[in-house]
């Protein structure tokens, strides 16, 4: 659990870096409950990941990020590093899957940063190394890295100020670093709010680890929903997330399309995968019902797939 002085520092430390993210409510009918989307794709980057690095990045030495930055990441935190390495005048050097979006790729490249692809488990073997090979620089941890954990925390005190009274959050669950953040702030303030991930049922590691009582393997199906779920729960992350989540959800990709539409249509808001996959679980009934806050991480879909789901059509 990151510690709530931790959190607050980390929101006045990041305050001209960051957007403070409106909460909407999403009206629709025969609703389950009162839903309302944090809208994290309004940042600069599109999406929350801003956060994080931004206070890793102004938290570190300056002699240990001279060299440069470095991180691994499905797209969105490398935007968030390489957004910071341009306002610092400093290289990036980004490891990516190979399935990453070409949207989420050129935004990297816009932004100066250097793009290594390569096959998704030398990726997330990066990630568990916390380096790259040959190559120097500051690693900023995507998941793990506290510092991270308590930007991202910060959506978590925005969520109780515009809301007070919230039964439900719902997080999408990549690594985990997105869920201990908002979850440390919540329950530290409002410990009778549930805390409730949503991963894809195609990659949903966390809620096979509650089921085992431990991180175990799954089978992971790469889909459009790239940026969350995983094969397994980071062994590093399971004790910080285990007794921080009420429950967590699978949901089928078919119908965080279908949420995607429903956000397009509804309020207009353009959600990536894993954005829309907190709206998909509070909209399927399973995160129940009362006041649920919804936490759309981001918005950066490759247009062609996005016409495509908005058309409806599989794949």
């Amino acid at each position: 659990m990151i510690a709530l002085p931790e959190i607050a520092a980390a929101r006045d430390r990041i305050s001209g870096s960051v957007v403070r993210t409106p909460l909407v409510r999403l009206h629709v009918a025969d609703a389950p409950g009162e839903i309302y989307l944090k809208l994290e794709n309004l940042q600069p980057i599109n999406s929350f990941k801003l956060r994080g690095a931004a206070n890793a990045i102004m938290l570190a030495d300056p002699g240990d990020r001279a060299k440069g930055l470095v991180t691994a990441s499905a797209g969105n935190m490398a935007q968030g590093v390489a957004w910071m390495a341009r306002e610092l005048g400093l290289p990036a050097t980004i490891a990516v899957p190979e399935h990453a979006p070409e949207a989420k790729l050129a935004a990297i490249a816009r932004l100066g940063g250097q793009v290594m692809k390569v096959p998704y488990d030398d990726w997330w073997n990066v990630i568990l190394a916390s380096s790259i090979d040959g190559v120097d620089g500051l690693f900023v941890h995507p998941v793990q890295d506290p510092a991270v954990m308590a930007g991202n925390g910060t959506i978590g005190l925005e969520i109780l100020e515009d809301l007070p009274d919230p039964d439900a959050v719902v997080i999408p669950y990549g690594g985990g670093g997105l869920t201990v953040g908002i979850a440390s702030a919540i329950k530290a303030l409002r410990p009778s709010t549930k805390i409730i991930t949503a991963e894809p049922a195609s990659a949903a590691a966390l809620v096979a680890a509650r089921a085992a009582g431990h991180p175990v393997d799954v089978d992971y199906q790469p889909s459009f929903v790239d940026g969350s779920g995983s094969r397994r729960v980071m062994d590093s992350m399971w004790p910080l997330v285990a007794p921080l989540v009420d429950d967590a959800l699978a949901i089928p990709v078919a119908e965080v399309a279908a949420a995607v539409r429903t956000l397009a249509e509804h309020v207009r808001v353009i959600a990536e995968g894993a954005g829309a996959l907190a709206p998909a679980a509070a909209l399927s009934g399973r995160a129940g019902s009362g006041k649920i806050v919804c936490v759309v991480s981001g918005g950066n879909i490759d247009l062609p797939k996005f016409t495509q789901i908005l058309s409806g059509i599989p794949g």
